[in-house]
């Protein structure tokens, strides 16, 4: 399927106006009607283009018949700058499959491999995909951390400034996303005054001005909902999510895009464990749902609005 049919867009133009405009285009995935429904109500409420993050696990959950019939569902248009978008694609069947499926735009995570292997597999996606109209992300440095069966790793490595420029003329890529000290998961720092690598930022954003950069694993791991998780029954501790000052700080840096998974699935999980304590007699799906899906509308409007900057920029 072509994803114009769907009423999508893919990244470029949106990333342009972000850069243009000095904010961040939300990435917020998803898993189920609820948290799509949620994400797009509250881009359209704000007025904020937005893109809609799928993992190949989330993918094969769902299902992909399922999954572009709730696109299809939302009855999209161009004006609301919405892009589908495979998270962190492990191969390039795997992107290649997104693609025909409807998806507007693709990564592919050659970040463990040697840079020369990186770079022939992002190359070979960004020529299919192109032929398509579709846009490709791609990623240099690790990210430490685990959310998804696609990104887990016990180590990190920053992105090196000095191979951004021969990666991105290499590949043809459209956007690059970066490892600065973020990671993926709900324990992002080991204490409150640890800071992102800015001055890798700075470097990387000298070598690639106007170039769309790309921020993955930033969740913030608002407290409010973890609190309310063990409040009813959970047991998170130690969750530490990046400070909200330093992303608005990278957001000025070229940052154009903000990965958010975390905070999704934790303002969802409030919601249910919240809903099911209060009532304990009820069984009404609709009910301890409904709840996650306000939890997840509040959660997206707060960081579009005070994250992203993307509120009214459509």
């Amino acid at each position: 399927m072509d994803y114009k049919d769907f009423g999508l867009v893919n990244t470029h133009a949106i990333f342009a106006d972000a850069l243009a405009n000095h904010y961040a285009v939300p990435a917020f995935n998803f898993y189920n009607m609820e948290t799509l429904s949620a994400i797009v109500h509250a881009a359209r409420d704000a007025h904020s283009p937005a893109i809609l993050a799928v993992s190949e696990s989330a993918l094969a959950y769902m299902g992909g018949d399922l999954l572009m019939g709730m696109i299809w569902g939302l009855h999209l248009s161009p004006q609301d700058r919405i892009a589908l978008h495979l998270d962190h694609g492990s191969s390039f069947d795997a992107c290649v499959d997104a693609i025909k499926l409807g998806f507007s735009s693709v990564m592919i995570d050659g970040s463990k491999l040697a840079f020369d292997a990186n770079v022939d597999l992002t190359r070979t996606v960004v020529e299919y995909a192109h032929r398509y109209d579709v846009t490709v992300e791609s990623e240099l440095g690790t990210l430490s951390g685990i959310e998804d069966e696609n990104t887990h790793s016990t180590q990190s490595s920053y992105t090196n400034p000095d191979d951004v420029v021969n990666f991105v003329n290499a590949t043809n890529t459209d956007s690059l996303a970066i490892a600065i000290g973020t990671s993926h998961g709900a324990y992002k720092r080991k204490s409150d005054d640890e800071e992102l690598r800015f001055d890798i930022l700075q470097k990387i954003a000298e070598q690639l001005p106007d170039f769309p950069l790309v921020l993955h694993g930033a969740s913030s791991i608002p407290e409010k909902y973890v609190h309310t998780i063990n409040t009813f029954g959970g047991n998170i501790t130690n969750a530490r999510g990046i400070a909200t000052d330093q992303l608005r700080r990278a957001v000025a840096m070229n940052i154009c895009k903000i990965n958010i998974d975390s905070d999704s699935r934790l303002a969802f999980t409030a919601g249910v464990r919240k809903a099911l304590a209060q009532n304990p007699s009820g069984f009404n799906p609709r009910e301890y749902l409904g709840a996650a899906y306000q939890n997840v509308y509040d959660n997206c409007m707060d960081e579009i609005q005070n994250i992203m900057g993307s509120s009214n920029k459509k």
